[in-house]
């Protein structure tokens, strides 16, 4: 940004800019202060205050006040450009140059000056005033970066949300977010512009800012709020506290959406919200839903042997575990039988846990108010990709977030789309097809099974009627391979719902299982 001189700026009149209409191009005399000059702004544009000040009449005050413009805008990049120069008299060159400058926080600045040379004893000297260096300034001031007040990121209630891996970080230098929520509305934080910091005038003595020469008149932010419950978002960070894997929790409220927990172990990737793993056997939760659109009762016989073979690939139960002749579906649910679901693909078309999947919002464009994973359920392409797809294996990716909303599905009886940040929500993302209130109903019981005699055993003593899915899920390539463990499930009596996420965590019902018990506890 180009600044005019102002009348009462210190040593010349606006006026004097315009000067003559003559061609100083050639004067020997102009080329000579010329190159004086270029040497001077050559040394301040280095940052050599010392060099720069030495090239003037006084140069104790030149390199003091270059030295605190460039030390306290700390420019990434300086460039100084020297104009066309003119004389004003014998022995007298009036020369314009222009400023630009890089600032971290701040973005680009320019502003346009000038400088008088006078020939003193056959030598050519910058005569330096404060105006030189910024002709908005007069002597006693100096240039400065003034951080934006920053608004903060809100729970629910109002308060300041304190979660490192949902409000994420803020540069201590530059004052601008560089992660999480501080990222995506920085903006709105610092009071518009984009920048997290203003260039202002200072009075040196006092450090009071005198004028604000870039950014809005008023550098208060708007907060962001946020529907993070802090009650619920301690409970899920406390049930991690301790845990030695990478871990994430999150909790939903059924009835609208709000994401009421997020939480990270280690803080810093948010992987509750946008981390991408292969669901396992929660995803069966998805599988029945197909099984009973087509018209299985959890009543129905559920052969569960120990092996299953899809063209030469073998699928097996964890710990390679049968259930007893006359087991039902309820049940194979409930204990979590692979081998009866991989049995029972040849039920699905290749397109049914996809189109199942949608009634659960799967893959579909989520309008959360921040950076989410929404899922992916491909269409299957051959039968052992169904069979793989059946037990929540194969290309399925889902997040935690997707996770709970599942769970948040099944208690609603239809998907409310996940959000985070309400006012930053343009359209919720409305799920192609619904759930069957038998579908539902089924599924409501299938779940209460797996906590009351199924997989889902560390529920089993506590209040609420939990209702649970667990989850094994395979990931890599090594032998025997390793796996994520989960749990989603969501409470009888009150609104909400949730997913526990251990990376490389081994079995859902023992490892996910207790850090989801721990998180309800804590609610109570």
């Amino acid at each position: 940004m180009a600044l005019a001189a102002t009348a009462g700026i210190g040593y010349w009149a606006y006026n004097a800019l315009v000067g003559d209409d003559g061609d100083d191009g050639n004067d020997p005399q102009v080329a000579a202060a010329t190159g004086r000059l270029n040497t001077f702004l050559d040394a301040w544009e280095a940052g050599d205050a010392k060099k720069a000040g030495g090239l003037t009449d006084t140069p104790d005050n030149a390199e003091s006040l270059i030295k605190s413009v460039m030390t306290n805008l700390k420019p990434s990049k300086t460039e100084i450009t020297a104009g066309t120069g003119k004389r004003e008299a014998e022995g007298e060159v009036e020369i314009p140059f222009t400023v630009k400058m890089s600032l971290s926080g701040a973005g680009d600045y320019q502003w346009d000056s000038k400088a008088k040379l006078v020939k003193k004893s056959g030598r050519w000297t910058v005569e330096f005033h404060t105006p030189l260096i910024h002709p908005a300034m007069v002597p006693g001031q100096t240039l400065a970066l003034e951080s934006r007040e920053r608004a903060a990121v809100l729970d629910k209630n109002g308060d300041e949300l304190r979660s490192a891996s949902l409000v994420g970080t803020v540069d201590p230098e530059t004052g601008k977010g560089i992660s999480g929520l501080q990222a995506r509305y920085d903006k709105q934080l610092t009071g518009g512009g984009g920048k997290a910091q203003s260039i202002v005038i200072l009075e040196r003595q006092s450090g009071r800012v005198i004028k604000q020469l870039t950014g809005s008149g008023s550098s208060t932010g708007k907060p962001v709020k946020t529907t993070i419950d802090p009650k619920v978002q301690k409970a899920a960070a406390d049930a991690l506290d301790g845990v030695k894997k990478n871990a994430a929790i999150v909790a939903i409220d059924p009835s609208n959406g709000h994401i009421l927990a997020a939480a990270n172990m280690p803080s810093g990737m948010n992987r509750a919200l946008e981390g991408r793993y292969p669901p396992g056997s929660t995803f069966k939760v998805v599988t029945s839903a197909a099984l009973l659109k087509q018209g299985m009762r959890p009543t129905d016989r559920a052969d569960c042997p120990k092996f299953a073979y899809v063209n030469g690939q073998r699928f097996e139960n964890q710990n390679q575990f049968v259930l007893p002749s006359g087991s039902t579906f309820r049940d194979a649910f409930a204990k979590s039988c692979n081998t009866f679901f991989v049995g029972a693909r040849g039920k699905l078309s290749n397109t049914a846990l996809h189109d199942t999947a949608e009634a659960f919002g799967i893959g579909g464009s989520w309008d959360v108010g921040t950076t989410t994973y929404d899922g992916s359920i491909p269409v299957t392409e051959s039968d052992n990709d169904k069979a793989a797809s059946t037990i929540g294996q194969a290309r399925l990716q889902a997040s935690p977030l997707v996770m709970a909303s599942i769970a948040a599905t099944v208690k609603e009886g239809e998907f409310k789309q996940p959000v985070l940040v309400p006012d930053a929500v343009k359209k919720k993302y409305e799920a192609p097809a619904r759930l069957d209130a038998n579908v539902v109903g089924s599924l409501r019981e299938m779940m209460r099974a797996t906590v009351t005699y199924g997989a889902g055993w560390a529920l089993k003593d506590l209040p609420g009627e939990p209702h649970a899915k667990t989850g094994t899920a395979e990931f890599g390539k090594k032998t025997p391979p390793r796996t994520h463990a989960w749990m989603i499930g969501y409470q009888g009596d009150r609104e909400i719902a949730w997913s526990v996420l251990l990376e490389d965590g081994g079995s859902g019902g023992s490892d996910a299982g207790p850090i989801a018990a721990k998180f309800l506890k804590n609610l109570n």
